[in-house]
């Protein structure tokens, strides 16, 4: 894969920090659009949100990362951004803007979650192109070795890093394993979700009724944390704390009891007469 892309004086530009800047443009380019859609804020508003959410979902991902290593000095290091942790965080950081800016919370929600997936979708390229969370050995057709990767996909260090033994079969010349491009699977599931989210917006609006304010969020969310916990089966972690449950599943399992109940509460309060 590639480590760096160029410099500029004494600071490298990676792959992943160019998709993390893409997948931030096209889901300002989304927000925009599905704000317009609802007739919500403007430009600076769309702005505000993502630069809010934005910063403060990659100071919550190497929060959560420094947290998962038991190591703060890789708050400063330049890897290690966590999806959940980031999402926490630019969740709190969404929030607070909202109040600040006096928009609809639950419809601004709904604005975001069209961006959210979208966004995902296109930094996890940025993942791939590092060679950075990948899956186990595989034998399928698209299975990929990662020979500059983080770490490097081989036997040895699947085996010390992650804890995972390697079927000797699947060891090809000098310890190199094909592993799942799990990055690419989310990359597109996030483009599928993306996808049904902007149906959902739509269908709503083409038979005369938009849904529930808020069920729209409710919905990326919980799709995209049924996405992570089956991708998680095929991922190389060393967080897992029950047989081959991980700490993210856990979090997923939480984020889709949290959002069903929710949802069950808004609809309940919008049949009462």
């Amino acid at each position: 894969m590639i480590e760096e892309l160029f410099h500029i004086g004494n600071f490298s530009i990676s792959p992943f920090g160019v998709m993390l800047v893409a997948s931030l443009s096209v889901a300002y380019w989304q927000l925009r659009k599905a704000m317009q859609f609802y007739q919500i804020g403007d430009d600076e508003d769309a702005s505000a949100i993502i630069f809010a959410a934005g910063f403060f979902g990659i100071l919550g991902g190497k929060v959560y990362y420094a947290i998962l290593s038991n190591d703060w000095h890789l708050l400063f290091d330049r890897a290690g951004i966590v999806w959940y942790g980031g999402f926490i965080g630019g969740f709190l950081a969404l929030l607070w803007t909202l109040r600040r800016r006096q928009l609809p919370i639950a419809r601004t929600f709904d604005a975001t979650a069209p961006g959210l997936a979208l966004g995902y979708g296109v930094g996890r390229i940025g993942c791939f192109l590092v060679g950075d969370d990948y899956g186990r050995a595989s034998d399928l057709p698209w299975a990929t070795v990662f020979k500059v990767g983080l770490p490097p996909t081989t036997a040895d260090n699947l085996r010390r890093s992650f804890g995972v033994e390697t079927p000797p079969e699947l060891v090809g010349a000098d310890g190199w394993v094909a592993v799942h491009p799990t990055q690419l699977y989310e990359t597109a599931a996030g483009l599928l979700i993306w996808g049904i989210a902007l149906w959902l917006m739509r269908r709503g609006r083409n038979q005369g009724r938009d849904m529930v304010p808020g069920m729209l969020f409710l919905a990326v969310s919980a799709m995209l944390a049924a996405e992570r916990f089956l991708v998680e089966f095929v991922r190389v972690k060393d967080d897992r704390f029950l047989g081959d449950f991980t700490i993210a599943q856990l979090i997923s399992v939480l984020i889709v009891l949290t959002t069903l109940v929710i949802a069950w509460r808004r609809r309940q309060v919008e049949a009462l007469p």
